[in-house]
């Protein structure tokens, strides 16, 4: 008889996440420290950019942090924001900021990410931050892989010796995630092998693993007969298809065709609720450790 996959609540965990970090926020600033100052620049107006950053203004909030939000227009030039991230650089009451991404295509981003302090790069993607997570020395991890690990401590999901095969090699989720996961921690220990879209017969490499974790970014990409019972899915995946059943038109599903997948798995993401809400939880922590000076004096 098949169980029940166990649901990974991304929702819940985060919220629990918050409030441990506002308790500490609190017995910080009783003890002398100052309020942690997470600052983010906004280029431009796209939708879901503008979505994601006023939920790290209410999360900030929410958790006791200061936080600014410098908005810029859509025609802002490279060296003005370059300028900015200078500004943010210098100023000594913020603790942490993130350029949001995408930036409009007439500014280099890898130039812009290049220009912030890599100590308040709390979004973890400068050179210097993702070059100590490879080397396994204290740094801001990326948000969306921070998250992943987290879930995967907080369920006490077995890693160790186990087969992990990750789909997606893009350095904010994929080629990130699988070096976390083959490290000697925990969550760790385990064999990764990644995958991508060069990669011949995905199939065969997924029906193999113990754990997938799937930033492909293609709607419903891993179907039923892609894994083997008893699998844990970690699922990134996020686009909106038309739905006539939505008020608002559309759904949002992962790279995972749920319905079909989760009876084999012992343990599964949903979309949305799952990975998502970590992102802005791992977001906090970094903050938080920036403030603190427990990665860098």
């Amino acid at each position: 008889m098949k169980s029940e996959p166990i649901i990974i609540d991304g929702k819940l965990i985060s919220e629990q996440i918050q409030e441990e970090i506002a308790l500490e926020v609190k017995k910080f600033i009783s003890n002398g420290g100052k309020k942690p100052h997470l600052a983010a620049i906004l280029v431009g107006n796209d939708g879901a950019s503008e979505t994601y950053v006023a939920a790290k203004v209410k999360a900030c909030e929410k958790v006791g942090f200061d936080s600014t939000l410098i908005r810029l227009p859509e025609y802002t030039t490279e060296q003005e924001l370059l300028i900015k991230v200078k500004e943010l650089n210098e100023n000594q009451s913020i603790d942490g900021y993130i350029v949001q991404l995408p930036l409009p295509k007439h500014i280099n981003e890898e130039k812009v990410l290049d220009a912030i302090d890599y100590k308040k790069d709390v979004d973890g993607f400068h050179a210097i931050n993702v070059g100590r997570m490879t080397l396994g020395l204290k740094t801001y991890l990326p948000a969306t892989p921070a998250g992943i690990m987290e879930l995967l401590k907080r369920y006490n999901i077995e890693t160790e010796g186990k087969h992990c095969v990750v789909i997606g090699r893009s350095q904010i989720v994929g080629a990130t995630v699988s070096i976390l996961m083959s490290q000697k921690n925990y969550p760790g220990n385990a064999t990764v092998t990644l995958c991508h879209s060069k990669t011949k017969d995905i199939k065969e490499h997924t029906l193999q693993a113990d754990i997938i974790i799937v930033a492909r970014g293609k709607a419903n990409f891993l179907t039923e007969d892609m894994v083997k019972q008893g699998v844990v899915i970690i699922d990134v995946g996020i686009t909106r298809l038309p739905s006539e059943k939505s008020k608002n038109g559309f759904k949002l599903v992962g790279d995972v065709k749920y319905d079909e997948v989760a009876p084999k798995a012992s343990y599964i993401t949903p979309v949305p609720g799952g990975v998502g809400p970590m992102t802005i939880a791992s977001l906090l922590i970094n903050t938080l450790k920036a403030s603190k000076k427990e990665v860098y004096c």
